[in-house]
């Protein structure tokens, strides 16, 4: 029915496999946006939403900002990857559900539809970057050489998601539960990751613990750009291993589900 998948991956060269990829990922968007009246203002829309939400709560109502000043900034910098990430798990547990038929008839190697998910999501992330941009300018927030980093986290960031969503995509075709479970755990991990406030807001001895979030240090290199105080090397060591020990592991789980999955599609 379908070829192992080490040996239908051995077949493809990279060059075929990215050119599929965005072939793919283009299509998506091409469908997404075409389907919709305001198109690409909806990839900004959420985030700025959002942020507009907490911007208020806690510089209006409570007047105590959860973060640096300006807290638009300091919010947008974490929410809008947040956004990403959040959207790329929630669409890979309809990675192999959506396109049924195509997975099963098309012979490319099939880590491509779970991939394609996060390029997609990374690609409004980039075309969200204008609105970062533009409150930067317009509440004078101050940058710093670190700014350069921000690519750096944009990848690890990626390379995390990519990990996960290897999981999340065969195991929520054996357990369709697992779709709302991951919504769940996802709406937990908003609030436990560092976008609304900023770790060093956290008391002293949560801190450490809140490192053991791979998104902490994550966020913390996207913000050191403008906020050099929030960034550790501690937490980036501990995001950097935990996201290479996922992205493998994520990889190899694939493999070994991949023919289980294609019985059950």
């Amino acid at each position: 029915m379908s070829q192992h998948p080490s040996s239908n991956s051995q077949q493809w060269g990279w060059r075929r496999y990215t050119q599929s990829l965005w072939l793919l990922t283009t299509r998506d968007l091409k469908v997404r946006y075409s389907t919709s009246a305001l198109g690409y203002l909806w990839s900004v829309l959420d985030p700025l939403a959002m942020s507009a939400i907490y911007w208020f709560v806690f510089t209006q109502v409570f007047q105590r900002p959860a973060g640096t000043q300006p807290y638009v900034v300091f919010l947008l910098t974490a929410m809008l990857p947040w956004v990403w990430f959040n959207n790329s798990l929630s669409d890979a547990t309809k990675a192999f559900l959506q396109d049924e038929k195509l997975v099963r008839s098309i012979r490319i190697p099939r880590t491509i539809w779970v991939n394609r998910v996060v390029l997609s999501k990374a690609v409004e992330f980039v075309l969200s970057m204008p609105v970062l941009a533009f409150f930067a300018i317009l509440s004078g927030a101050s940058i710093n050489a670190s700014l350069a980093l921000f690519p750096v986290a944009a990848m690890l960031q990626a390379a995390l998601s990519v990990g996960l969503a290897m999981f999340i995509a065969p195991l929520v075709v054996l357990f369709r539960d697992l779709e709302r479970a991951v919504k769940l755990v996802l709406r937990f991990m908003f609030y436990a990751t560092p976008v609304i406030y900023g770790t060093t807001n956290l008391p002293l001895d949560l801190q450490p613990l809140a490192a053991f979030n791979p998104l902490t240090g994550i966020i913390g290199l996207y913000r050191a750009g403008f906020f050099p105080h929030e960034f550790s090397a501690n937490n980036l060591i501990i995001s950097v291993l935990m996201t290479a020990v996922i992205l493998v592991s994520g990889l190899l789980f694939f493999r070994r589900m991949e023919p289980t999955v294609l019985k059950e599609i």
